[in-house]
């Protein structure tokens, strides 16, 4: 389920709840792409993401990759656990570019 809000004309903040999964990315698809063409700025927040897989995983990369082509702001935020571990497994933390906070269990 995807969340839209706008803050103002010029910056647009999208909350993906549930899973963000292969079951869910070609929706989600379209709809981030049409948050990132009508903006210049876009926010998708993750908080609420309980599901993520390498099809979410993909679909952010393109959505990023897209961003940068057409030269406009993407952010994520509130990553949600499930987020974190798989972009931590997958060591793509420094592509996306956003501040991230990977707490790794003591080996105390």
């Amino acid at each position: 389920m995807v969340n839209r809000r706008t803050k103002n004309q010029q910056n647009n903040r999208i909350a993906i709840e549930g899973e963000l999964t292969i079951y869910t990315v070609l929706e989600l698809k379209d709809k981030l792409l049409a948050g990132l063409s009508d903006n210049s700025e876009l926010e998708l927040d993750l908080s609420e993401v309980g599901e993520f897989d390498g099809a979410g995983l993909q679909l952010l990369v393109m959505v990023k990759q897209q961003a940068t082509t057409l030269g406009k702001a993407l952010r994520f935020t509130g990553h949600s656990s499930v987020v974190l571990d798989l972009i931590d497994l997958s060591g793509l933390a420094g592509f996306f570019g956003d501040p991230l906070l990977i707490v790794r269990p003591s080996t105390q």
